[in-house]
């Protein structure tokens, strides 16, 4: 079915919620009609009071494929994006092996992707010591930006950048526009010595608010001295807020996101002995959180991303529990939407707001903002649908991520994924995937 209409009350048009009827042909929105109509000889999809809005666009997934693939990949990774009004993801270069600082490598990950992508995937290149010379080569093959640690990254296969490397690669991606996305932490010896390895607070206190700071620091000047993009990923530490929202009023190159477990969790309640909470930088206290969300209904932020980094069990530690010898990193790229729904709902937060933050920043950050992000004739027909009346349990059965492990089980929240179309072909119906193989590899241009 290439031509069809999907109506309803509340479809997210122009920042704000209208009656309409969309219709779609060859992939894309052809037209926008106000108010309800049933155009002769087309199918028509009637979502009667039900959200429409842009397909959800997460900027920042690990995907694991090629090479470690027991940890995720692209088949189920892109299904749990489905599921979760997901319709384009970037995914990022660490995780898989080779990892992605080559464009050969490059080329092996677009490969391994054919027949497995259930929605849109572009992906982003990456910086370690010594590869200066593969920058420009994974620009030019398409990435859509290049990432960088500036602690060790838990793959000693992506070795941290420094100061000096990033100097290096800055006139590249001032040359060709494209975004140095940083993991911004500095180590320093100022920690505790560790006594209890699996006691979240001695967790928490080694690696420190001023580790993210001092990076913070290092990444804003990187910024003004060489006027490149920079994007400050998955921001945890609340102490980084005040400097980014000044450099911000100077600049537009530079961005950052957070993620919904920096928001939803608090360390203290997060239990000893359970490394299902790790990630670096860690989930903090909520005070700090506080000021992150206070950052983020005042507009402090560009845009949330999961940061979806699932591992098997045994190398998350779960039964031993120690949090140092555990993978870093959580899995919930298929719950986005209802948990940031429901948090925000708490504070008053409004869906015009918090849609842009899924949709159309994301679209602009990675330079899809002419074809993705937006409900818009011209545009893609990637849209999610969803029900804000209904409540969801987070199930193992209901997670289609590789490895059911994640912190959100149990948990309930306001909002339900009940279709989704990719490309103008309805993957989802009822809140079950019905078709598969629509997603499109997307490169860069």
């Amino acid at each position: 079915m290439s031509e069809f209409l999907i109506y309803s009350k509340r479809c997210f048009i122009d920042n704000k919620f209208i009656e309409a009827t969309l219709h779609i042909k060859n992939k894309k929105i052809e037209s926008i009609l106000d108010g309800y109509h049933h155009l002769q000889g087309l199918s028509l999809f009637d979502y009667n009071n039900l959200i429409v809005m842009p397909g959800i666009i997460d900027a920042h997934v690990h995907i694991n494929e090629p090479g470690r693939t027991h940890w995720e990949g692209f088949h189920t990774a892109t299904r749990a994006a489905a599921s979760g009004g997901i319709t384009t993801l970037i995914e990022m270069p660490l995780n898989a092996s080779p990892v992605t600082t080559t464009v050969s490598a490059f080329k092996l990950k677009q490969e391994a992707s054919i027949n497995k992508l259930h929605v849109n995937c572009g992906f982003y290149g990456g910086a370690i010591p010594n590869n200066d010379k593969d920058i420009e080569g994974l620009i030019e093959a398409g990435v859509f930006g290049i990432k960088g640690f500036l602690t060790h990254s838990g793959i000693d296969e992506f070795k941290n950048i420094t100061k000096e490397h990033l100097e290096a690669i800055a006139p590249i991606l001032k040359k060709h526009n494209v975004p140095l996305l940083l993991h911004c932490e500095l180590e320093d010896k100022n920690v505790p010595t560790v006594i209890d390895p699996k006691n979240y607070k001695e967790y928490l206190n080694s690696r420190p608010q001023h580790w993210e700071t001092n990076a913070i620091e290092l990444a804003l000047n990187l910024q003004k001295e060489f006027d490149i993009k920079v994007h400050i990923v998955h921001l945890s530490a609340s102490n980084g807020v005040e400097a980014i929202k000044e450099r911000k009023k100077i600049t537009d190159k530079l961005t950052v996101e957070t993620c919904p477990h920096y928001l939803y969790f608090n360390a203290e309640n997060i239990p000893n002995a359970s490394p299902i909470y790790k990630c670096a930088p860690p989930i903090r206290e909520k005070q700090n959180n506080d000021i992150l969300w206070d950052s983020l209904l005042n507009d402090g932020f560009d845009f949330i991303a999961s940061d979806h980094s699932p591992a098997p069990k045994d190398i998350k530690n779960l039964e031993n529990g120690d949090f140092f010898k555990a993978w870093g990193g959580i899995s919930g790229l298929q719950f986005t939407l209802p948990i940031m729904f429901t948090e925000t709902n708490k504070r008053g937060y409004s869906l015009e707001k918090l849609i842009p933050l899924l949709t159309s920043n994301p679209a602009k950050f990675l330079g899809l903002h002419d074809r993705k992000g937006a409900l818009k004739i011209g545009f893609d027909a990637d849209i999610t649908i969803w029900d804000d009346t209904k409540n969801i349990i987070i199930s193992e059965e209901i997670i289609e991520h590789k490895h059911k492990a994640t912190p959100y089980l149990g948990h309930e929240f306001k909002g339900k994924i009940m279709a989704v179309f990719v490309n103008g072909y309805q993957i989802l119906k009822d809140s079950k995937i019905i078709k598969e193989n629509k997603g499109e590899l997307l490169l860069k241009k």
